[in-house]
């Protein structure tokens, strides 16, 4: 199946996923305008009763500066925006934002937690694609059966609300019966890892913590300095905080007054992504990917380094398919 016009002639592979809170107007046009998808949850536009409607205004200045942007660089283009719709009964927003969507031409729409066929054919009626991301090939399966057009396999390693299955395994499964867009997350924190995504059958990658530590991010000081000094083994997966199983940065967790290796389980039934007060806000997710991170930077800069990574990694590759391969111990 050819990839779709929106996600055709990125600067690299990769979507910059929605990140709860941190993803805003400023992160994601700094993503486009260097040339990745950038994206952000609706339910992070958020206004009082009575105001105007922010999803509306954060669609129109992200719109406006991109074209501005198109318009002053014709030779290199913004890449498309996306946002992400909780397709879950909890969000007493979803319809209200899926017409906003609508109203907007929103080109790349993602859901979570959830495939509804109705949402999928107002995101069509606007050509619109619908990227929906799953944890197991199981859901894969329900996304595309009622209409999405993509998915996004959130694999062990991922950031936020992550599936516990090896990348190999779920795009291995995946492969075997769906040739659509298929993007990776799990632990993509160099440009290497995108072009290990594409090679185990994936059409590229879908990062979200690396961009946490940037200029443009919408988190507090202390949460971007926490993923520049911490690594993999820092990471603790949990479904205590959402109902759903995710990870989380351990620090954030002990500064909290919990033990990040003693956590209790939580009850599903618990799952809340409506809008009201978050009773673990402090408590900070983070992916696996984290130890390529190093120092808080603009986004450009972030992209600039794994578009390098990612041109470094094909040229070892094509240096290393061109000479023999060592031979097998026997």
């Amino acid at each position: 199946m050819s990839m779709p016009e929106q996600l055709k002639n990125l600067r690299i592979p990769l979507i910059g996923s929605p990140l709860f809170i941190i993803s805003n107007p400023d992160l994601v046009i700094a993503q486009c305008k260097a040339g990745i998808v950038g994206s952000f949850p609706a339910l992070n536009a958020r206004e009082a009763a009575g105001e105007e409607i922010e999803l509306d205004k954060w669609l129109t200045r992200i719109a406006d500066e991109l074209d501005a942007h198109n318009q002053a660089n014709p030779d290199s283009p913004a890449a498309p925006y996306a946002v992400n719709q909780i397709v879950h009964k909890s969000n007493a927003r979803l319809e209200r934002d899926v017409e906003i969507c609508v109203k907007h031409k929103v080109p790349v729409w993602i859901t979570s937690l959830g495939a509804q066929p109705w949402v999928y054919e107002a995101a069509h009626s606007v050509g619109a694609i619908v990227l929906h991301d799953i944890i197991n090939d199981m859901f894969a399966h329900k996304a595309i059966e009622k209409g999405a057009d993509g998915l996004i396999a959130v694999a062990a390693g991922a950031g936020g609300h992550a599936g516990a299955l090896s990348p190999l395994a779920l795009v291995q499964e995946i492969r075997e019966w769906f040739d659509g867009p298929l993007f990776l997350s799990g632990a993509i924190g160099k440009g290497d890892s995108i072009l290990a995504a594409q090679a185990m059958g994936a059409d590229g990658g879908y990062a979200g913590s690396i961009f946490i530590a940037t200029e443009e991010a919408n988190a507090v000081e202390g949460y971007k300095q926490m993923i520049t000094e911490h690594g993999a083994s820092d990471i603790v997966y949990s479904n205590l905080f959402t109902g759903v199983w995710g990870n989380y940065l351990k620090p954030s967790i002990a500064n909290a007054g919990m033990d990040p290796e003693a956590l209790e389980r939580s009850d599903p039934s618990a799952m809340n992504f409506g809008e009201g007060k978050k009773k673990w806000k402090d408590i900070w997710g983070s992916g696996q990917g984290i130890g390529a991170v190093k120092s808080v930077r603009p986004t450009a800069q972030v992209v600039d380094q794994l578009a390098r990574e990612y041109q470094a990694a094909q040229d070892r590759l094509a240096a290393t398919l061109g000479r023999p391969m060592a031979k097998a111990a026997e």
